[in-house]
């Protein structure tokens, strides 16, 4: 930068600063305006029912995301055939019964997944004895797990005893 730059940088940097300052003192004028006037507002008492309502929507969403979280579960089956995928999730059902299998359809494809692991090491537990009954593959890939708390984890681990 050259000196008659430098010289313009200033000028505009101390206009910049003073309109600044004069838009300062025009928002405590307007302030001491608004503070002089009175409003009344009427609130109809149904929207008080709607924010609890809403209130309570919005814990039930919290919670059962809670219940969310990272983790691994088996594809199985992805095919553009419904019977095969139905077909795949009824051996899942029969051959495997505490594990939990989900069907999703992301056209064309239909797609099987089993389980909730936390780990890639319980997933290839059950990827062992699942690949005798589906020949083609079973694969361990990343997604989003259903979570017990902890609550039901202990009451079922009794109720098994």
């Amino acid at each position: 930068m050259n000196l008659a730059q430098k010289k313009e940088m200033k000028i505009v940097l101390l206009a910049v600063g003073i309109l600044m300052m004069n838009a300062g003192f025009t928002q405590d004028r307007a302030d001491t305006a608004v503070k002089e006037a009175s409003v009344i507002v009427k609130r109809d008492p149904r929207l008080d029912v709607l924010v609890k309502k809403q209130s309570s929507i919005n814990a039930s969403i919290k919670k059962s995301s809670a219940r969310s979280g990272k983790g691994f579960r088996l594809l199985v089956i992805n095919t553009n055939k419904r019977d095969e995928a139905i077909s795949a999730k009824t051996k899942i059902y029969t051959y495997f019964p505490d594990l939990k299998s989900y069907l999703t359809y992301q056209s064309p494809f239909f797609k099987v997944k089993a389980g909730n692991f936390k780990t890639r090491e319980e997933a290839e537990k059950y990827r062992k004895n699942m690949n005798i009954l589906f020949p083609k593959g079973v694969f361990i890939i990343h997604d989003t797990i259903e979570i017990k708390p902890e609550k039901d984890r202990e009451e079922e681990s009794i109720s098994n005893r």
